[in-house]
C-alpha cells in the first residue's frame, strides 16, 4: 500500500471519516468506491459531495476507484452537490442502490466524512460490509478492474424535473 491509514481507526461509523492530510488521503476514497461496489456487488450506485472543495477532490477519486472495481462495470450516477436526503431520494429512484457522500468540516484543519449508505438508505453497517471493506483495505486487497471492459463510467445526474433519471 503506497500511503497506508490507520484503518480501524479511519473506517468506523458508516464509511470513513478523518483529519485531512494526516488521517485520511485521496486514495482512500478510491479504495472505499472500489471497495462499496465489490461488497454490494453493485452495478449502479449515486454519489454525491457537499461542494467544499476537499470534498469536490474526494468525490472525484471515490468515482474512479467505483468505476475501476473487478469486472462490475458500475454505472455512478454523480449527483454532484447535495445532502443525505438528496442521496437518500437518488438511491430509492435508482431501485434501492447503494450511495455514498463525501462532506469536509474546518478551516485550516479539515475532516473529510465518507458516508456509505446500503439500498435501504441505512449507514453501511459492519454487518453489511464496513467491516469486510475495512478488512480489504487493511490487508490491501483493493480490487482493481481485470481489463478495459470491465471498467464502468460515470453519468451524471438530471433531477425527475428535468427530464429525469441518469443521462450523459
Amino acid at each position: 500500500m503506497l500511503n497506508p491509514i490507520d484503518s480501524a481507526a479511519v473506517i468506523r461509523d458508516g464509511g470513513a471519516v478523518g483529519r485531512f492530510p494526516d488521517e485520511i488521503h485521496e486514495g482512500v476514497a478510491w479504495w472505499m468506491g472500489a471497495c462499496l461496489v465489490v461488497v454490494t456487488r453493485a452495478d449502479r450506485i449515486v454519489v454525491a459531495h457537499d461542494g467544499h472543495p476537499t470534498s469536490s477532490r474526494f468525490h472525484e477519486r471515490f468515482c474512479r476507484g467505483a468505476v475501476n472495481a473487478r469486472h462490475f462495470g458500475c454505472v455512478v450516477v454523480d449527483l454532484r452537490v447535495t445532502d443525505d436526503s438528496g442521496v437518500m431520494r437518488a438511491t430509492q429512484e435508482f431501485g434501492a442502490v447503494s450511495g455514498a457522500l463525501i462532506t469536509t468540516i474546518g478551516d485550516g484543519v479539515e475532516t473529510v466524512r465518507i458516508s456509505l449508505y446500503d439500498g435501504g438508505g441505512h449507514p453501511l453497517g459492519e454487518q453489511s460490509g464496513l467491516a469486510v471493506i475495512r478488512d480489504m483495505i487493511a490487508e490491501d486487497r483493493v480490487p482493481i478492474p481485470v481489463n478495459e471492459q470491465a471498467r464502468g463510467r460515470v453519468e451524471r445526474y438530471r433531477s425527475p424535473a428535468n427530464g429525469g433519471g441518469a443521462a450523459e
